[in-house]
């Protein structure tokens, strides 16, 4: 079984944040099976989806709060009994323009503390899947920044990048995390000329 873990905020108050992008992308995936998150033994929200080649999927939100993410993705990954290497995780991703998707097989948290506790829980050698979100305003305050909305300009753009982390995403469930970086770490062929 494959876990794809989207990390974010719960609540009303963060739905629409760029900090809960890899929400958006699990609730992309779990509407494209018609599946709903329920309540899990760990503190996140789940959903099973099935691949069309057979593959179980496991869709999980965190519920601990992005700064104590690793809490419920370890939790996860214990009780399903998931190896690493079939973890993904989907971030949002300041240092990365908007639209722009960046995956990597391993490596270091780069500043993000809902990655900073994942690596606290599991070590650096899972995939993830950084979605960016832009910086802004660089006199902005950067906590500010990614709770805050997306400007309505930019609505096409995330709506675009969600569905592509969707489609890297289910890249990665049947064809694995080289493939993804093949395919989505050069840009998105449909902007550039």
């Amino acid at each position: 079984m494959k876990l794809i873990v989207g990390l974010g905020n719960p609540g009303a108050k963060y739905r629409g944040t760029r900090h809960n992008i890899g929400f958006a992308v699990a609730d992309e995936l779990a509407g494209r099976h018609s599946a709903t998150f329920e309540s899990s033994p760990a503190e996140a929200l789940v959903t099973k989806i099935r691949q069309p080649d057979g593959t179980a999927v496991l869709l999980g939100k965190p519920l601990t709060f992005m700064n104590a993410s690793g809490e419920a993705v370890g939790a996860l990954m214990r009780y399903f009994k998931i190896d690493i290497g079939d973890l993904l995780i989907i971030v949002d991703e300041v240092q990365l323009p908007l639209g722009r998707l960046r995956t990597r097989a391993s490596g270091s948290a780069g500043g993000h503390n809902g990655l900073k506790s994942v690596v606290a829980h599991l070590g650096t050698e899972f995939p993830r899947l950084r979605v960016g979100v832009g910086r802004g305003d660089s006199q902005r305050d950067l906590a500010d920044h990614v709770l805050a909305r997306f400007d309505a300009d930019e609505a096409a753009e995330v709506e675009r990048m969600i569905a592509r982390a969707a489609d890297a995403a289910e890249m990665f469930v049947t064809s694995g995390i080289e493939a993804v970086m093949n395919a989505y770490n050069g840009g998105d062929p449909a902007t550039t000329e």
